[in-house]
């Protein structure tokens, strides 16, 4: 058989190796680089990672399991990405790379919440190391003595400055110096902020915002969170040395107050519910602060890294602390979330981003 001109063969070598990258972009392959962020959730009886009763120091708002919940169905979910594997989380590894390195978590009660999971991850795998725990001012520090490694907690709602002056408390939505006074020395910087930037009323922590020389009762929320984010990321590009100092951006943590927005319109908030979203997509879509923060974080230079936690927390309806709260029978939180529980998994990512 006589065979046509070299063309084909040409073509179909081409073919082939688009063929080949195709499959290697689907299979999670090195060419494709893998999103930690976009999965599902699937049943792992190997979880949770911890139990409440063996993490003693957990905060009372976040104990659902001590604090009367009776199921605990939502702490055997795993986080599973689409086209690859996280690694399961190492304490003791995580512990030996550290040694003598510090970590600390910036922002609201959200933040907490991250803190406190880790501590309790980390406390499960080595219970009889001796720890310490202190607080001074707004700063708590955990120390595993043993190896040297302080998992700190900065309590700062807005990241950026709240002043009292004669007129009163002023939100500084470009002046962060007061709060970065204490970001010093730290190996590893979690921020967050969000949750309080919509608070109106007694909540609400000021009576003035002030931008430069011009001060205002109030204004958009949602350009006021955008301004002290540049302010933070102009602070993270003329302070960060990036060969010393990881940072890690937590991302928007979701609540859960509209059954609407997960498909059961009858569900007025996160009480009762016992499992998550099925599949990868929220049908609700992300908050709009999401791309506020992107955008923000697309304009620093030096390396942010985002824990994107938004899409995977949107399909855990099932995993706030609802009655099982602070408030008790009579409390409704489906903002933050029960230990053990969703922020071991923003953890598990930042482990493996880390390791």
């Amino acid at each position: 058989m006589v065979f046509g001109s070299e063309i084909p063969v040409q073509q179909g070598i081409l073919l082939l190796l688009l063929l080949l990258l195709i499959l290697s972009v689907v299979s999670g392959g090195a060419v494709a680089e893998c999103n930690f962020f976009a999965g599902s959730w699937v049943v792992d009886e190997t979880y949770p990672l911890y139990t409440a009763a063996g993490c003693p120091f957990v905060e009372h708002e976040f104990s659902c399991v001590k604090n009367g919940r009776p199921d605990l169905g939502y702490t055997k979910y795993r986080w599973q990405p689409l086209h690859c594997q996280l690694s399961r989380f190492d304490g003791k590894l995580f512990l030996e790379k550290l040694i003598g390195k510090s970590i600390m978590f910036v922002g609201d009660s959200l933040s907490r919440n991250q803190w406190q999971s880790l501590t309790c991850m980390l406390h499960s795998v080595v219970p009889d190391s001796p720890y310490t725990v202190t607080r001074v001012g707004d700063i708590s520090t955990f120390t595993f003595t043993e190896y040297e490694v302080k998992v700190m907690l900065n309590r700062n709602v807005f990241l950026v400055d709240v002043v009292k002056e004669e007129i009163g408390r002023v939100l500084k939505l470009d002046s962060i110096e007061r709060s970065a006074k204490l970001w010093k020395d730290v190996d590893f910087f979690i921020f967050n902020t969000w949750h309080w930037w919509n608070r109106r009323g007694p909540s609400q922590p000021w009576d003035y915002i002030q931008i430069g020389k011009e001060v205002l009762k109030d204004m958009d929320r949602m350009v006021a969170f955008e301004k002290a984010l540049t302010t933070w990321g102009t602070w993270v590009d003329l302070n960060i040395d990036p060969t010393k100092t990881m940072v890690f951006f937590q991302g928007i943590s979701p609540s859960h107050y509209n059954g609407t927005l997960w498909g059961e319109p009858r569900a007025k908030s996160c009480a009762g519910q016992r499992q998550p979203v099925a599949g990868s997509v929220y049908p609700g879509g992300s908050p709009p602060a999401v791309a506020v923060l992107k955008g923000a974080l697309a304009k620093i230079t030096k390396p942010v890294h985002l824990l994107d936690v938004t899409d995977l927390s949107l399909l855990r309806k099932d995993g706030h602390p609802s009655n099982y709260g602070l408030g008790g029978p009579i409390g409704l939180d489906c903002s933050h979330w029960c230990l053990a529980g969703v922020p071991d998994t923003w953890n598990v990512i930042l482990y493996n981003l880390i390791i």
